[in-house]
Parts: structure tokens; sequence; C-alpha cells
């Protein structure tokens, strides 16, 4: 089992990008549930649902549900209630979703008193460039865009923001260590892109002052996981 101890650096979140259970397991059993965390998204949870978020839970890992509710708040307010009963740490909502979905998922988790999950909201995918922006109707840059929907959902109480990690500092700057960044598009030098746009080392990540960093296809794609997971905690050091 692969454990790692480091202190003052980003925590590590392995996002499950598995098409099966046998294949998400065979990682899943290396790894120490007292140091990584792991994240759900949109292909596991539709292949494998609650069942296997709970089994995860019952072996001691802190689950990101990572599903980026974005919907009329109403809607919003009950999927969240619904994800929370899993006994997740973390959910996801889009911050474009606006201020009042925003104020409804929060409210959702007011019955939770104890191990109440982290509630994040989603700025802008690390997919996308200014031009994607404006193909959307959205004209200003993608820093102004990011910070922008840091301060609502930050305004809507919130936890903290998944943004791309070059603009993690200054809302660190902004609303303090308390308030979580999350960053994915995390790559080490040698590694694939894939479809990241904004991407940034596991050591500019230690520097920008960033929460938790999301590894996903640089570790489920290697021939070696642990060999590259040992080489990520390194380069933090």
């Amino acid at each position: 089992m692969l454990n790692s101890s480091f202190y003052n650096t980003p925590k590590i979140i392995i996002a499950l990008d598995f098409c099966n259970k046998k294949s998400a397991m065979k990682l899943v059993n290396l790894l120490d549930p007292s140091t990584f965390y792991l994240k759900v998204g949109k292909e596991m949870f539709t292949t494998l649902g609650c069942k296997f978020v709970r089994e995860l839970h019952q072996l001691g890992f802190n689950i990101f549900l990572d599903l980026k509710f974005h919907d009329i708040p109403n809607t919003v307010f009950h999927a969240i209630k619904a994800a929370a009963d899993l006994g997740v740490w973390m959910l996801s909502v889009h911050a474009s979703g606006g201020k009042e979905m925003l104020i409804s998922a929060k409210k959702a988790l007011k019955s939770f008193k104890k191990n109440t999950p982290l509630l994040i909201a989603v700025t802008s995918l690390t997919s996308l460039k200014e031009k994607n922006l404006k193909e959307i109707g959205i004209h200003m840059s993608l820093e102004k865009y990011v910070l922008t929907l840091s301060k609502l959902s930050n305004d809507c109480g919130l936890d903290g923001v998944v943004c791309p990690g070059r603009e993690a500092k200054k809302i660190k700057l902004l609303y303090g260590n308390s308030y979580k960044i999350i960053t994915p598009g995390i790559r080490c030098y040698s590694d694939n892109t894939f479809d990241q746009n904004h991407v940034i080392t596991p050591k500019k990540a230690k520097e920008y002052k960033i929460d938790y960093i999301v590894v996903g296809r640089s570790i489920t794609t290697s021939k070696n996981p642990i060999k590259k997971l040992n080489f990520i905690i390194e380069s933090m050091k």
C-alpha cells in the first residue's frame, strides 16, 4: 500500500478515470486512505452508481463526488441532499449556475450537522480557452471570469472553488487560507496534456498554495502509477 507523508503541500485527489470497477479497484487497493483522496466523476458514477461510492467510503477513503451539479435551484437542492447522504467528503456544483442556485445548494447541507461535505464551485474548466468563453457570450478574460465566479461562490458561503492553477494564488490572497482551492490539469513535464489547456506541474501547485490537486489520466494511464505518484510527491517536497 502506497503512503506519503509530506507537510504543507497540496493533498492529492486521484480521479478514478476508469470504465469498469475492476480497473479502478486495482489502483484503489494500492492506496492509503489516510493520505489519498478519491474523485468519482460522471463516468464511474453513471456506470457503478451510489453503491460504488459507499464501498469506497467504507474502505476509509474521503470521496470527492464530482458531478458538477448545474440546474434550477430546487433540483440542485435535492440533488445535493441525496449526494450528501452517501457520506461523501466533498461535492461540486457549477458556479455559473448563479447566486440562487449556489445558495440553494448550501442550504441543502444545513441538516447535516456532523461531517457536512465541503461544497465546492467549479469556475472554469481547464479545457476552456478565452475564445471558448466568447463562443458562449462571455466577453471577459479567463482570469477575470474565474475571479468573478470565485467571488460569487465566496459570497454565497461555499467552501472553495475548482479553478486553473494560475488563478489560485490570487484567490487565496482575496479570501484567505480557509477558502479551499482544488486544481485539476496537474501534469509532470513529460506527461501528455490530453484535452487540458491549462496545466501546471505539482511543484507549481505548491508554490501557488493550492490545497488539493486532482490527478487523473497521468496516473490512470500510466504503466506504473505508483512510481508516478511517488514522483509527484517527491516533486512537491
